[in-house]
């Protein structure tokens, strides 16, 4: 069932708003030069989703077909070209112990213009004095609404200082992540990214972007890293489906190389914009057509 936008509405009592036991997606669509819209990797997200909601002990009541044909639909609907896409799926309303046996669980799409997370072309970062998720007391990679928690405490600490993002450092003191973006760094011609142990979301476009740099021919590392090899890097970024390819210009107040989007970022960000635009043949596969054949 199709709602208009003014007219979504959930029970004030549902589970997971009081308690944070839902799963979400963030997923975008791209105009294409023959001016047609791709999902980019629709297969993966909602793979991904069902990942977390089998970890939260979520059965969702729709087959991962069913979700993706309502996800390009939406976009469709909507009549968007371009757009963010929030699927979300949580326990509704049955009572408010915490235990969530039999209980409802509801799910949504959502479809609307949504331009650059991060509207700089460049971000000064600032690492937190929060730390990522123990992984022994959250499973950082599964997207559970509730684990947001710790990332909105870490971004409203940058905003409030005057940065534009949050880097937070995992358990043991390593780099883990932004506070809604997987990071990288460039070192001698070299990228590196922290590994799942550094308790990061196994981010999509992180994952493309490794496949897109080594196919350029980079290396790419996944190694532990401390703040020091932060301020050392020659180039920083950050990856995400709000965030796309973001530079780093600054953390800590200290300039990351020469203060400007480096040329390795900037390879890695116009062969990103290049594939979800559809103008890579290689990487077709990630894309599913919205309005082709209509």
């Amino acid at each position: 069932m199709f709602v208009p936008w003014d007219d979504a509405k959930t029970h004030v009592l549902d589970h997971g708003l009081h308690y944070g036991t839902g799963v979400f997606e963030g997923i975008r669509a791209y105009e294409t030069e023959d001016s047609n819209s791709v999902v980019f990797r629709l297969e993966e997200h909602v793979g991904r989703m069902f990942r977390s909601a089998r970890m939260m002990g979520i059965t969702i009541p729709y087959s991962k077909e069913e979700i993706k044909e309502v996800i390009v639909e939406i976009v469709r609907k909507n009549k968007l070209k371009e757009c963010y896409i929030r699927p979300l799926v949580w326990y509704g309303y049955k009572g408010l112990g915490l235990h969530a046996g039999g209980l409802p669980v509801n799910v949504m799409v959502a479809a609307w213009k949504w331009g650059k997370y991060l509207e700089k072309e460049g971000v000064r970062a600032k690492i937190s004095t929060w730390t990522r998720n123990n992984p022994n007391s959250f499973p950082n990679e599964a997207k559970i609404t509730g684990s947001y928690v710790n990332a909105i405490l870490a971004i409203n600490e940058a905003r409030i200082l005057g940065y534009d993002e949050a880097i937070m450092l995992d358990y043991r003191g390593f780099v883990s992540e932004g506070s809604g973006e997987n990071l990288f760094i460039v070192e001698d011609g070299n990228i590196l990214t922290p590994p799942v142990s550094a308790s990061i979301l196994l981010g999509i476009t992180r994952s493309s972007v490794i496949v897109l740099a080594r196919d350029l021919g980079y290396e790419v590392q996944e190694v532990d890293m401390n703040r020091s090899r932060l301020y050392n890097a020659d180039e920083a970024f950050f990856t995400g489906t709000a965030a796309e390819v973001t530079p780093i210009y600054e953390i800590d107040d200290k300039k990351i190389g020469d203060g400007k989007t480096g040329p390795i970022t900037k390879r890695i960000q116009e062969e990103y914009f290049a594939t979800v635009g559809g103008k890579r043949q290689n990487y077709k596969q990630w894309l599913t057509n919205v309005y082709e054949g209509l």
